[in-house]
């Protein structure tokens, strides 16, 4: 059997890592099991980024099939491509902040730090003055 690596650290091997999030019986094994209040809170913070992850697909799809040729021509599909990687990025992310804490929580250690809702509040912000530049600067042909 494969060791795994000590519970809430980002140093393991990737494949380890994700192996965790489908072995549902490590997560029982390790530790003790905390009060059941803060798991469903990790489980709906895990939810709401799903749900985030979700948005940012439909956002993609959206701008792929109903924004009109933008100037350059790859424009629009350089918004649905970046839209789409974001939405699988944050799902992917979702999931393995979950196992990070919820390791935690049964080994009574801090929580994993996490820079990433700051890194996707910038994306966002940044993606959002860029589409605002080109709405004002380009805009549609024929307007």
């Amino acid at each position: 059997m494969t060791p795994r690596t000590k519970p809430g650290t980002d140093n393991g091997p990737v494949f380890t890592r994700i192996r965790d999030w489908f072995d549902p019986t490590y997560l029982r094994d390790v530790g003790t099991r905390p009060d059941y209040r803060y798991t469903l809170a990790n489980e709906r913070t895990f939810l709401a980024w799903l749900r985030t992850a979700l948005a940012l697909v439909a956002g993609g799809l959206a701008a792929a099939q109903f924004l009109p040729e933008l100037q350059p021509a790859y424009l629009r599909e350089l918004i649905a491509i970046v839209l789409l990687a974001l939405g699988a990025l944050v799902a992917i992310r979702a999931v393995d902040h979950w196992a990070r804490v919820q390791k935690s929580m049964r080994c009574d250690e801090d929580l994993p730090p996490s820079r990433f809702p700051a890194i996707m509040a910038l994306a966002v912000g940044v993606g959002a003055l860029a589409l605002i530049g080109v709405v004002l600067f380009l805009g549609a042909p024929g307007r």
